[in-house]
């Protein structure tokens, strides 16, 4: 199954109207809680400029782009982790995804009420980030009875070691800390801390959802997200979800730019927001380039070429010879194949070699 992103965050904060101007398919979106039911799932294409600049070169007769899948998730509520709301049934779409979205409401509108009855983004994303860790707190203890008795009696090292990365885990979540904030140095405690699954383990990505009048330059409600999430290192994306509603109504890349340009900004926000995606989920781009097709392809950053094959058929990992590669900026500089290798800047890789985002390769495999 293909890495997923989810957006999550309190109810009417703006999910909805993301998603909907992220896909073509069109979540309900409702001025009251729990609009949201099941979780809407969304295709989405990632824009990445290079694979047009290599289409303008080659000439294909089909140019693919790469895709990554967005999931809306219900709203969830204070006391989702006793059941409030459609509390366990939300925390379980948010374990099936590998990265979060979350959406907080920095803008003030009487006519869309507030879940709390106030704006207040950081206390929002307390509320989520707590219901999180109190399930989180959960697995963790019920992993420890597990564990604790055959570290103590069997003299198991693995055990041991996963009593320790537990006990961390344990003292950051009484902390009110998130999973993510722990580091762990050896591999073997992260191999461990990476089969728990903790919701709050998962990186995030922090979206504003700001008025119009705040959308190239954000607001105090911005800012107050930056000082709240600090610790974190997290990404922030300031968007005004009400203006990517419009510009999604409209027909034409040369209407889009000037709404654009109108309002100062430079690119829209849901491009920004599925890069943004993109890269939470640890992605990266290869390509291949002929007349019949220029293409991107999505891998796991640091894979090595047998691997990436493996992306476009299985029989490509299994019979791997070779990859021959060109450097994007090299295809660009020479304008085609032919005159890369006439300048000798392709390269011949075997099965150790680790892609590099933006290859554009040439798999050699025999089945």
């Amino acid at each position: 199954m293909a890495l997923q992103c989810g957006i999550a965050g309190l109810p009417n904060v703006g999910k909805s109207t993301l998603f909907n101007c992220l896909s073509n398919a069109k979540a309900q979106s409702a001025n009251f809680p729990f609009c949201t039911i099941e979780p809407n799932v969304g295709v989405i294409t990632v824009p990445d400029e290079r694979l047009n600049r290599l289409a303008g070169l080659v000439h294909p007769q089909k140019v693919v782009p790469t895709t990554v899948e967005i999931v809306d998730i219900a709203g969830l509520v204070k006391g989702a982790s006793r059941g409030e709301g459609l509390g366990n049934r939300f925390l379980a779409h948010i374990r099936e995804t590998d990265a979060l979205i979350h959406v907080l409401r920095c803008f003030e509108d009487d006519n869309i009420v507030h879940v709390d009855g106030s704006v207040n983004p950081v206390r929002d994303r307390e509320i989520i980030d707590t219901e999180l860790q109190i399930k989180d707190l959960e697995t963790v203890e019920s992993r420890m009875a597990k564990v604790w008795k055959q570290a103590q009696t069997g003299g198991d090292r693995l055990a041991r070691l996963a009593c320790d990365v537990l006990s961390k885990y344990k003292t950051a979540l009484e902390q009110g800390r998130n999973a993510r904030t722990v580091k762990f140095d050896t591999p073997d405690e992260q191999k461990i801390a990476r089969e728990l699954f903790l919701l709050t383990d998962k990186p995030v990505l922090y979206v504003c959802n700001v008025d119009e009048a705040s959308a190239v330059h954000g607001n105090e409600y911005v800012e107050q997200v930056r000082q709240s999430v600090r610790s974190e290192q997290a990404e922030i994306l300031v968007i005004a979800a009400g203006i990517e509603s419009e510009i999604a109504e409209l027909e034409t890349y040369e209407e889009r730019e000037m709404f654009l340009n109108a309002i100062g900004l430079s690119e829209s926000g849901v491009n920004r927001l599925v890069r943004s995606a993109y890269r939470l989920l640890n992605l990266e781009t290869f390509f291949t380039a002929g007349p019949q097709e220029v293409r991107a392809w999505t891998f796991v950053r640091g894979s090595r070429a047998p691997q990436c094959a493996g992306v476009i058929h299985s029989d490509f990992e299994k019979g791997f010879i070779r990859a021959e590669v060109i450097r994007y900026e090299d295809y660009i500089r020479y304008g085609s194949e032919a005159a890369v290798r006439e300048a000798g800047k392709m390269s011949v890789e075997g099965k150790d070699y680790t892609v590099q985002d933006g290859d554009i390769m040439h798999f050699r495999f025999n089945v």
